[in-house]
């Protein structure tokens, strides 16, 4: 049964494929036949959303085993591949190139953090958890620990955890449908909630896996074929994880002759400059600000009735005025922010290649404790973010969970492998063809993209020429904008538009179906509820799915940070969370209740409060002063984990050891669960 099912869905993706081959090439050929950009965006999508649709409607279900775990009848190799792309969410298929291009060998870190984590999955996690049998993480804790409090801090971490990684993915979403289909921002997050509820909303984990299955064909041919286009055009190689090394030896040449430029270092020194001047500001608040808006209305006053002075000029300066802070306590942030962009474009640049860079002993010492840390908690975060940890609970069998395992990691490395050489190209071709370009000739993505606020040029020493430190690019702008950035045809960048959407979808999918499975399997059905219909419960759960993913759209709309920031905070949220009790849980019988729950909280709390008080680090964030603090250690906010998994480990212990030991009966759970027949 299981062979001929396999078969069946081979011959369905294999079918699937083809057809999404053919429409590249066919949009290939009318493209060059003069059709328009906007309609090739505009058919990528269409076919996309349409397919998605298709599958969600074909996979509707009833069936509650079917809605929550797609029936546990999800083959190895395809559970891996829906896993794949559940995992590779915006943050790996956009945020990850783009932040290995601005942080070089530093963003290696979330490459060995992702790929390390699969490690602990199937050593430590996957295989219990599927012998375990049920429907999410917080129904594990309450069989394990007993009781509902280890549940519903379960559901807790699950929610938030989830809810902020969500949001990136929802955010990245709006990017795609602002920059290629040409809708504004916030109308392109909706349009993505359109998306991700077809998929999820009939079909619930059934849907959601076979759409997964689809998305990940579409994702991995978008993101290696430009790369692939590049590394043919600039070595001739069509194997870019390989020939990238050639490409990194050019990049450190044109470094060295970019870096020492006069013109260069004269940018730099004006926007040093500018820091200075910014520091005398705040430091002279708040008389500085009152000088700030006399000087201003005096100016206007002036040249309002100067006669001579043109109106744009004047309402140039009331606007001016108008968008001065309103008292020294926005000031202070407001140019302490301006300040901090003006320093960092003031500093040479590091090498592509450096490792630790630093100009300092001491800054050389941070960069190495924030790469390990990073590496630490996203690989603890890895294995336990419970969208991820519930597809092991689809497989029809123990063994095929860790075999999926695998199968995920490999497809996963497919992806993680080609991160590097695309931020290498890419910084290539900016390096060779965009740096010293006449500013008044830049190419038409220059602007395009700067609409969205991803890239912005300032020609601080008003020689026309386009500087390194003149230039700043988001990180999210970088795979999006590669096919524009090195000239290849405009259905590449449709294709690549089309792979973001769907790692983005893929992945939303998922979390949402875990929110809401949490809410109205663990809160509704397990506490509030336990007589309720199987009917009754679905119509909870597709309630709860349609109100969080509004909420989250309404938060992505909002722009809150970069895709690969919030990953990481909701990365070190759910391993701090749920690693240690996980753990303990299915090899240390001691581990009792009262040590599960204390635990949880406290490895969340410290997280949460490092998180909060660093990110919002010499800020007024909300009316609350003094909110910030400094890092310990140097530790940045998207490590914060790595405080709160060993306080959650250590407070597990010591509370298990100083309470009554679990009953006899979740002792033997525990042996059940590590001998997996």
């Amino acid at each position: 049964m299981q062979n001929e099912l396999t078969s069946r869905l081979r011959g369905y993706y294999l079918s699937y494929t083809g057809v999404f081959v053919a429409l590249i090439l066919l949009l290939a050929y009318l493209e060059r036949q003069g059709l328009p950009p906007r309609w090739i965006g505009y058919a990528f999508l269409f076919f996309t959303i349409m397919i998605y649709a298709a599958i969600g409607i074909m996979s509707r279900t009833a069936n509650v085993s079917e809605y929550y775990v797609a029936g546990r009848r999800v083959p190895a190799v395809y559970n891996g591949m829906a896993t794949g792309a559940d995992w590779m969410s915006a943050a790996s298929f956009i945020g990850l190139a783009g932040t290995l291009y601005l942080s070089g060998y530093q963003g290696l870190a979330y490459v060995m953090g992702w790929t390390g984590g699969y490690v602990l999955v199937a050593l430590l996690l996957a295989p219990y958890l599927r012998r375990f049998g049920q429907y999410t993480v917080p129904d594990f804790l309450a069989a394990r620990y007993g009781g509902n409090a280890a549940r519903l801090v379960g559901v807790f971490a699950t929610v938030l955890a989830s809810f902020v990684y969500v949001v990136a993915q929802i955010y990245g979403v709006g990017l795609i449908a602002s920059r290629f289909v040409g809708l504004q921002f916030e109308i392109g997050v909706f349009l993505g909630l359109a998306g991700i509820l077809v998929c999820s909303f009939l079909g619930g984990m059934k849907a959601v896996t076979w759409t997964q299955v689809a998305q990940y064909v579409i994702l991995i041919v978008a993101y290696i074929t430009p790369v692939a286009m590049l590394s043919i055009k600039v070595t001739g190689s069509p194997v870019p994880q390989i020939s990238y090394w050639e490409v990194l030896e050019k990049v450190r040449v044109l470094e060295t002759q970019i870096f020492t430029l006069p013109a260069e270092e004269q940018a730099r020194q004006r926007f040093q400059e500018r820091a200075d001047a910014l520091e005398a500001r705040i430091e002279a608040l708040p008389e500085s600000l009152t000088q700030e808006k006399s000087l201003l209305l005096a100016q206007i006053n002036e040249r309002k009735f100067d006669g001579v002075t043109p109106m744009r000029e004047v309402r140039a300066l009331e606007r001016q005025r108008r968008e001065l802070p309103a008292t020294p306590e926005q000031a202070r942030v407001k140019w302490g922010e301006a300040r901090h962009v003006a320093l960092e474009r003031a500093a040479v640049p590091n090498h592509h290649s450096d490792a630790y860079p630093g100009k300092t002993v001491e800054a050389r010492n941070a960069a190495r404790i924030n790469f390990l840390t990073l590496i630490f908690c996203l690989m603890i975060g890895t294995a336990a973010l419970p969208h991820i940890l519930m597809r092991y609970y689809t497989t029809p069998s123990v063994r095929e969970a860790r075999a999926s395992v695998f199968w995920s990691l490999l497809f996963i490395l497919a992806l993680y492998l080609t991160a590097p050489a695309y931020a290498v190209f890419a910084k290539h071709e900016i390096y060779l063809h965009l740096v010293n370009s006449e500013i008044a000739r830049l190419p038409g993505w220059i602007s395009a993209w700067s609409k969205l606020g991803l890239v912005s040029i300032e020609d601080i020493n008003r020689d026309g020429i386009l500087q390194l430190a003149e230039l700043t690019l988001n990180p999210d702008v970088i795979v999006l904008a590669t096919p524009e950035i090195a000239g290849l045809p405009y259905v590449i960048s449709g294709l690549v538009a089309a792979g973001a959407l769907a790692a983005a979808l893929s992945t939303a999918d998922g979390l949402l179906l875990t929110i809401t499975g949490a809410m109205s399997h663990d809160v509704y059905y397990k506490i509030i509820r336990p007589q309720a219909s199987t009917q009754w419960r679905l119509v909870i759960s597709k309630s709860l799915l349609l109100v969080v993913a509004v909420f989250a759209a309404m938060f992505a709309a909002q722009k809150p940070a970069t895709i690969l920031s919030m990953v990481a905070w909701a990365f070190s949220i759910a391993g701090a969370a749920f690693f240690p009790a996980l753990v303990l849980g299915i090899f240390w019988k001691r581990a009792n209740k009262q040590g599960a729950v204390a635990g949880m909280l406290a490895g969340l709390l410290v997280t949460l409060y490092y998180m909060v008080r660093v990110q919002f680090d010499n800020i007024t964030w909300l009316g609350l002063h003094g909110i910030g603090m400094q890092p310990w250690l140097e530790v940045q906010s998207t490590s914060a984990g790595v405080w709160g998994v060993p306080v959650g480990f250590l407070v597990i212990v010591v509370v298990s050891l100083l309470t009554p030991p679990p009953p006899r009966e979740t002792q033997e759970l525990v042996e059940q669960l590590r001998y997996p027949a």
